[in-house]
């Protein structure tokens, strides 16, 4: 029983500078921007949404297959996906580009100032879905646009069932290219925010974008997130964290508690339950891959949680 994984695996360079942009930044003299922040602290993480996605499923004792693109500078990632014994038979190198990467700033008052470059993940729809892959659930999550649209495709042709996830990736898609990619989908998951973007551009309440698939996940941070499925509304509630550290890939650890439960065919309030309690133990380390429960610490702290054991 394996779960898919398309989406992005990107490096995140983040950098902080220990004073506050507001200070270097001359509101009359925006029109002639240039600045420059000395940046003492810098620390490379292993990122991206299949990556991240990837790894928690992997804490939680799965095996998932990985789809992505990279570039030529991806020996430290594959050799971190070699240790952690995630197959990367779908993970292509894109000769000539670079693997898709963040370079982030944050000053002293948590604003942030980030470039993104693409790279190999504009190659994404070099990689193709099959039901040779053995899948049986799957998630298409941010990636390179025509990737994105080709997978849904292969997926739906396929007739694997699958998560589609738009993310941060919403805005590339026209309200009926995302109709058309919520219809093929069996479950539609987002934030809040691009919740409403949703809706925004399918002219669609959440409501109605429900009926058309099996679940729609809509995640409100510290809210916690509510799942729409079976003609009602589950109402999921966050789990208090050790500490509120960082924030950076704590969807993608919440979908891997998703996907878990699904493919276990488990009832939407233990499904997010966990989803929930997965996204509270990431946010208490930093990046989106250095938290390393093992499964049965993952467990115990559900158990802690909700007071039921994971496994009844």
């Amino acid at each position: 029983m394996r779960t898919l994984i398309c989406g992005s695996m990107a490096f995140d360079n983040i950098m902080v500078f220990n004073g506050r942009f507001k200070d270097q930044i001359l509101p009359e003299q925006i029109h002639i921007l240039n600045v420059a922040f000395l940046v003492p602290e810098l620390r490379r993480e292993f990122g991206g949404c299949a990556g991240n996605i990837a790894y928690n499923l992997k804490l939680l004792g799965d095996d998932p297959l990985i789809m992505a693109t990279v570039g030529d500078d991806a020996a430290p990632y594959l050799s971190r996906l070699d240790g952690l014994g995630l197959a990367r038979d779908h993970v292509r190198t894109v000769s000539g580009t670079l693997t898709a990467q963040a370079f982030i700033t944050t000053d002293m008052d948590d604003n942030q100032i980030t470039a993104f470059h693409p790279g190999a993940m504009n190659h994404s729809h070099a990689n193709a879905v099959s039901a040779n892959l053995g899948a049986v659930l799957a998630i298409v999550a941010p990636d390179g646009r025509d990737g994105m649209v080709q997978h849904v495709e292969q997926l739906a042709r396929a007739g694997i069932p699958f998560i589609f996830d738009p993310g941060q990736g919403l805005p590339m898609f026209s309200g009926p290219e995302l109709l058309d990619m919520v219809s093929k989908a069996s479950y539609v998951a987002v934030n809040d925010y691009e919740g409403k973007m949703l809706v925004d551009k399918t002219g669609l309440s959440l409501e109605e974008i429900a009926t058309r698939v099996k679940a729609l996940i809509v995640t409100c941070g510290a809210e916690g997130s509510q799942i729409h499925a079976n003609g009602r509304r589950y109402d999921i509630p966050v789990v208090a964290a050790a500490a509120l550290v960082d924030p950076t890939g704590c969807g993608d650890a919440y979908r891997a508690g998703l996907l878990h439960g699904i493919a276990r065919g488990w009832d939407w309030v233990k499904t997010g339950r966990l989803a929930s309690l997965m996204g509270s133990i990431k946010i208490a380390s930093r990046g989106g891959q250095n938290h390393a429960p093992s499964a049965t610490e993952i467990a115990t702290r559900y158990e802690q949680a909700f007071g039921v054991a994971l496994s009844a």
